[in-house]
């Protein structure tokens, strides 16, 4: 959970979410980077990153891993290789237990055309890949002028309890000493450094290279002047980096410094570098290439009055020891030199990046002189700009347009860096940090994180601060990052009574002590009066008149109307969409409200309440209406349920969560929602994982996960306007199973999370409906389908029309019971459970689904959505889920010698991929696991083999003996898994019936009798049975639990 303020906001979390900005040039970009011999400022290193490595001329192939697909890093590739035939193929890739096997097996001699005909494969992972590929790197090949691998990774890993993205390279710490010494390890930090590091690892031709980039911060700022290298020199990594200018190690600071620091190239190096620039008998020597380690190349750059030697070392935690302390060490072991050792974990790189001056704190403690005053990192005239809104909202774009502003000024250097925070707020938040200075004072590459933290205990950074999504005012703790005397501009929709009476006070308060010039502007409103309602007209206009009042108050006092208006005409047209520029200038110049802080008031006590009984309260003699009943639920909570007894459990219940719900429930965090199926493809069957960290959450192999799904929240508020229900009203219900006891909730989170809605009703509902019905034909109508003459009718409803509790109340609208009434007759949504398709052996504290968007077409051409499936599909990355554990008849023999036979269907599969990854990790323990036949059937191979690339790998580790996938539309003639088991029949036998073996079938019902005739048939055939006896040892089998049926 995000810290809180006093005023019981949420500061803004460090976690960030990468995403590229929105653009509808996307499919252009590729033509629109390289400009001459430069590439286009507007476009960030990562993507030019992207746009060198995916050229048909560098790779043979790119295989993509989901690791930097999910960081940010890829997607440009994968969109590229669509339409642009200058790119090389995209392979997509899961990271899993042995990832970068078929990597090493392309490049391997003997086995692959790839070998004969040479090819230069590039992936694309996180440093958590790089850890999980590490095995498989050591079956490398040597590597060629025409066969080698390039790995390119974007420095990114999601760390702590928020999936904070940080730049550590903790992960690579326990696999660096055993990567293969044909390998090449490349950091960069720097935009053009990264780019060209990017480039040259392609140069290099006698090693396989990775090259680690900044992808927390440097190569995702947009700004930047890069120029294309023109050097294609050929070779060993010595000669490739020094025909392009750059060394193994570089040097900055003071030439005869007796106190030297070590680093790795990357954020951090970046600080180090300009603090070594400013303080007196202090050296930084960055590391650019770590492997292969170069002794004499670091004897040769450390000065020769150093004395000590200090070493940062990225490590996951303070007992691992680190690799670069061992390298200096080793190499310096004769000379006559302190080498101390710093062992930076990921919380303390976050704190580095996050707390104003914490590591130039630190690299002052470790400098010289410590008692020196700490040196200011950027020069004193740059303007910081913070812009925050949310992803989704129109506004997202006016960074980008400041941004374009700045950029078309050549005397000033700006940098803009946009992240997202995915988890402390829904819809999330989007930060633009922007930093301005004139071109001839940016001469330093320190990282915008490190000149402008999100510092949760910040006094004030920011020469201009932007709040463009108001509910922030009231989420989080934006403002303290107002530097004192600074503009901030509110882009809300309240009058200056409401602000005063919606904003907490703390921030009332801090708007005053600081003396902020505090503006706002309702762009909404305005855009909705100059042009109507919403839409991309509507968005273009709001964009245009905040960019119009941010010009005015960047101006200060030399703004004037006309002089923002030249200015504006840089970035817009003369008219936006049919509106003249000026029009929309001049509103943006009379509706910019100054809100006067001496007009916020203080709290002063000038009345008493006395409540005189249940339905008055009388206030300084005045006789007001009651509160709401269910508003003292609220207030009162003490009194009106009952004390929860504390629980001596580590992980306990926390009773606010589902409190209708009787099963232990866990709150977990969506990580990954994955389409498996091509979006042209008519069913979308969908990957999940949740994280389960903190939560307490177990489950065993084949267990179901309950989803407590939500309605549709559209949906929901249609019926309320419909129904007449004020949506924000609270009302008081029952609790299910609750003994009497009840709850509090407004009436969306009552009928979108608790009330089951749109579910199908049963007979009683038509009965007790009718008992609210004025109209006498409703009445009639639903007496009659409830009662028993009424069975065909109900039926019909319930099973043909697929009707729901809504569409009753809709269809007999004089049925009308109160909604507190309404609740309780309709009752609850029921958890759907869902076979778990992960092993908890495997994934640790993660939970994966499998499933199957379910929608069809009532006859009446409504279309119809299964209500939890339409839940899960719509879930985004960092929104958390109620879900209980169902145990499951699906689980693993007593003996895993046992031979075991899958047959899965579709969705189907989920439980057996939990089975594999289980058997898959007893098999690396060195367990032995008996014969694994899997039996796999959908309609496409190309659109729907399920988890293929996986089942391909079991295959080729063993884990399966044997795989029957049959695909029913491929072929002339449609084959079904029962027919791929007739295949095998005469194994199948002697395994049910002579060797002890277990059957499992998942999916749909329909194969069930089909099946149980090809085990039948085996066993007549094979074993000397007849059908009879045969049906019956299967039917013997189920008692047993070796013939497991779960269908649906």
């Amino acid at each position: 959970m995000p810290a809180l303020n006093r005023s019981g906001s949420a500061t803004t979390s460090s976690s960030i979410t990468l995403s590229a900005p929105p653009s509808p040039r996307l499919k252009h970009l590729s033509d629109s980077i390289l400009d001459n011999d430069h590439y286009n400022p507007r476009v960030a290193a990562s993507n030019i990153i992207e746009y060198i490595a995916s050229r048909g001329a560098s790779s043979s192939t790119v295989y993509l891993y989901d690791l930097a697909e999910q960081a940010g890093f890829g997607t440009l590739t994968e969109e590229w290789s669509k339409y642009n035939s200058e790119t090389a193929p995209v392979v997509k890739l899961q990271t899993r237990a042995g990832a970068g096997l078929s990597l090493a097996g392309r490049l391997s001699g003997g086995t692959s055309q790839d070998s004969a005909t040479g090819a230069l494969l590039t992936a694309y992972t996180t440093p958590t890949g790089i850890c999980m590929m590490a095995p498989a790197l050591l079956h490398l090949p040597p590597a060629s002028a025409s066969s080698r691998l390039v790995v390119q990774v974007p420095r990114i890993t999601p760390v702590g309890d928020t999936f904070a993205l940080s730049p550590t390279l903790a992960p690579l710490a326990s696999i660096i000493s055993i990567l293969p010494e044909n390998i090449v390890l490349l950091l960069s930090a720097t935009p053009q450094q990264s780019v060209d590091f990017a480039s040259l690892s392609y140069n290099i031709s006698t090693s396989h290279v990775i090259h680690l980039f900044d992808h927390h911060s440097s190569s995702r700022e947009i700004g930047h002047s890069i120029t294309s290298l023109t050097n294609n020199t050929t070779g060993s990594a010595a000669t490739v980096l020094n025909q392009a200018g750059y060394q193994f190690f570089d040097y900055a600071g003071d030439k005869d410094a007796r106190t030297v620091l070590v680093v790795l190239n990357g954020p951090l190096a970046l600080i180090a570098q300009a603090f070594a620039n400013r303080v007196a008998d202090f050296g930084v020597i960055t590391v650019n290439v770590l492997r292969p380690w170069d002794e004499a190349a670091l004897r040769e750059v450390i000065p020769q009055n150093a004395s000590t030697i200090h070493v940062l070392d990225d490590v996951p935690n303070v007992s691992t020891q680190g690799n670069l302390y061992v390298d200096v060490f080793s190499t310096l072991l004769d000379g006559n030199y302190n080498v101390t050792a710093h062992r930076i974990t990921p919380a303390q790189t976050q704190e580095y990046l996050t707390v104003n001056n914490a590591f130039t704190a630190f690299l002052g403690s470790v400098s010289t002189d410590p008692t020196h005053p700490l040196p200011s990192l950027y020069p004193p005239n740059m303007k910081k700009l913070l812009l925050l809104s949310n992803p989704l909202s129109p506004l997202s774009s006016v960074s980008h347009i400041v941004e374009d502003l700045f950029l078309s000024n050549k005397n000033i250097a700006s940098r803009l860096l946009t992240d997202h925070d995915a988890f402390s707020k829904p819809g999330g938040i989007t930060a633009n940090r922007l930093l301005l200075a004139p071109q001839s004072d940016m001469k330093d590459n320190v990282p915008i994180p490190g000149i402008l933290p999100f510092d949760p205990t910040s006094a004030g950074e920011v020469d201009f601060l932007g709040i463009l999504d108001q509910s922030l005012l009231k989420s989080h703790s934006v403002v303290k990052y107002a530097k004192p005397g600074s503009s901030v501009l509110l882009v809300t929709s309240w009058t200056l009574s409401e602000f005063s009476s919606t904003v907490p006070a703390g921030v009332i308060s801090l708007i005053r002590e600081r003396d902020l010039r505090t503006f706002n502007i309702d762009a909404k409103a305005i855009a909705s009066k100059l042009i109507g309602s919403a839409g991309p007209e509507n968005d273009a206009i709001q964009s245009a008149l905040v960019h119009l009042a941010f010009l005015r108050l960047y101006l200060g006092k030399a703004a004037k109307e006309s002089t923002v208006l030249k200015i504006a005409q840089i970035a817009f047209d003369d008219t936006i969409y049919g509106i003249p520029l000026a029009k929309i200038n001049a509103h943006a110049w009379s509706s910019l409200e100054n809100l006067r802080s001496n007009l916020w008031r203080e709290f002063e006590f000038n009345a008493i309440a006395v409540e005189i009984d249940d339905t008055e309260t009388v206030v300084n003699g005045a006789r007001l209406g009651s509160w709401h009943d269910a508003a003292k639920h609220l207030l009162f909570p003490a009194v009106y349920s009952t004390a929860e007894s504390e629980s001596d459990v580590e992980f306990s219940q926390n009773p606010a969560l589902r409190p209708e719900v009787p099963d232990r429930t866990f709150l977990v965090t969506c990580t990954v929602n994955r389409r498996l199926t091509p979006l042209e493809y008519d069913r979308n069957v969908f990957h999940l994982e949740f994280d389960t960290n903190g939560t307490g959450l177990k489950y065993s192999i084949g267990e179901a996960l309950g989803v407590h799904g939500w309605n549709d929240e559209k949906e929901v508020l249609d019926f309320c306007a419909w129904y007449g229900v004020d949506p924000d009203r609270l009302i008081t219900i029952p609790v299910a199973g609750g003994d009497g006891k009840m709850h509090t909730r407004t009436v969306l989170q009552a009928l979108q999370q608790q009330v089951d809605l749109f579910g199908h009703p049963p007979k009683s509902f038509y009965t007790d409906l009718a008992g609210y019905a004025t109209n006498s034909v409703d009445k009639h109508t639903l007496q009659f389908i409830g009662s028993p003459e009424g069975s065909s009718t109900f039926k019909k409803l319930s099973e043909k029309d697929t009707i729901t509790f809504a569409d009753v109340l809709m269809r007999h609208k004089s049925a009308r019971p109160g909604i507190e009434r309404l609740c309780d007759m309709v009752g609850d949504i029921k958890p759907r459970h869902y076979s778990i398709a992960s092993a908890q052996s495997v994934v640790g504290n993660r939970v994966d689904l499998l499933v199957v968007t379910v929608d069809w077409l009532a006859p009446s051409g409504t279309p119809r959505y299964g209500q939890c499936t339409r839940y899960l599909a719509g879930l985004r990355v960092g929104q958390k889920v109620t879900v209980s554990i169902k145990p499951s008849v699906m689980k693993l023999p007593p003996d895993v010698r046992q031979p075991i036979i899958m047959a899965g269907l579709g969705t189907g599969a989920a439980p057996f991929r939990a089975f594999l990854q289980h058997l898959a990790w007893l098999s690396e323990q060195g367990q032995e696991i008996g014969p694994v036949y899997y039996y796999f059937g959908s309609r496409h191979q190309s659109q729907e083999y399920l988890y293929g690339e996986e089942i391909e790998a079991f295959i080729l580790d063993g884990v399966i003996s044997r795989a029957g996938l049959a695909f029913s539309r491929d072929g002339p003639n449609k084959v079904y898994i029962q027919h791929k088991m007739l295949e095998d029949s005469e194994i199948l036998a002697q395994m049910l019936h002579d060797d002890n073996g277990v059957f499992y079938l998942c999916g749909p019902t329909w194969p069930v009798p089909d099946v149980y005739e090809a085990l039948v048939g085996a066993l007549v055939k094979y074993k000397g049975s007849d059908p009879e006896k045969a049906g019956a040892y299967i039917e013997s089998l189920k008692e047993e639990e070796r013939y497991v049926l779960e269908v649906y």
